[in-house]
């Protein structure tokens, strides 16, 4: 493991971002154990209580396990290996919010595609109480991720296709955090919650009109907005 000195004000986090960056190459695997606090802080000259605090950082989003009198591990893969590697991902790399947004696309809008075509009334019941709901969250400002999220979920069950059901049950968790993460950010900009509702509602009537182009077509422009939304936030962001 080659740890670089640290010169910043911000200690914990220079060694937070380090970590992160050494999984993400594969530098660091799920089960490595980590340094000790005290060689660590030795190899990156740093105090003992910022790497602590670093430790601690990544213990609460995930990312490693503390286990008394044994030592710091990367996190394991457990029983769902595709959700904790997607997840892991999500949590150790920049890009990846962006790569989870282009998977969506190639596997969302095909979903609506189906969705318009094999939808059932007790389908289109589910989807309309989730845009229903997104609804009421955006008018009592709550940021709305899970009626968000349950909304993308009923069209892939409306689908009708186990694969597609299990494929998006796979990456349930890291969608969740991608879900909160983009509407954190897009509520900042004013109108947004209202043009997101407005995306969902149109991706909705397409499906509920069995037009299979228009709901393809209406996930896709969502999911690019989306995307777009973000880019220039976190562009901006990092020119302030």
């Amino acid at each position: 493991m080659e740890f670089k000195p640290i010169k910043a004000k911000k200690i914990y986090e220079e060694i937070v971002d380090q970590i992160k960056d050494m999984i993400a190459r594969g530098e660091l695997n799920p089960g490595d154990k980590l340094l000790p606090e005290r060689e660590l802080a030795e190899r990156m000259q740093v105090g003992r209580s910022a790497v602590r605090e670093a430790y601690r950082a990544l213990e609460a989003i995930g990312v490693i396990e503390i286990k008394p009198g044994e030592g710091t591990f990367v996190r394991k893969m457990g029983n769902k290996p595709m959700t904790d590697i997607m997840s892991l991902a999500v949590l150790t790399g920049k890009d990846t919010l962006f790569e989870l947004l282009e998977l969506r696309k190639i596997v969302e809008t095909e979903a609506a595609a189906l969705a318009a075509v094999r939808r059932t009334e007790e389908d289109l019941k589910a989807i309309k109480n989730c845009l229903d709901q997104m609804n009421q969250d955006i008018l009592s400002g709550n940021l709305g991720d899970v009626s968000d999220l349950k909304f993308h979920y009923a069209i892939t069950d409306a689908a009708h296709n186990s694969l597609l059901t299990r494929l998006m049950n796979s990456i349930s968790e890291t969608m969740k955090q991608e879900m909160i993460t983009a509407r954190e950010n897009l509520y900042l900009k004013p109108g947004n919650p209202g043009r997101l509702y407005e995306q969902h509602k149109v991706i909705y009537d397409a499906i509920a009109k069995g037009d299979e182009s228009a709901a393809r077509s209406a996930m896709y422009d969502h999911l690019s907005r989306t995307e777009e939304g973000l880019k220039e936030i976190l562009n901006r962001s990092n020119q302030t």
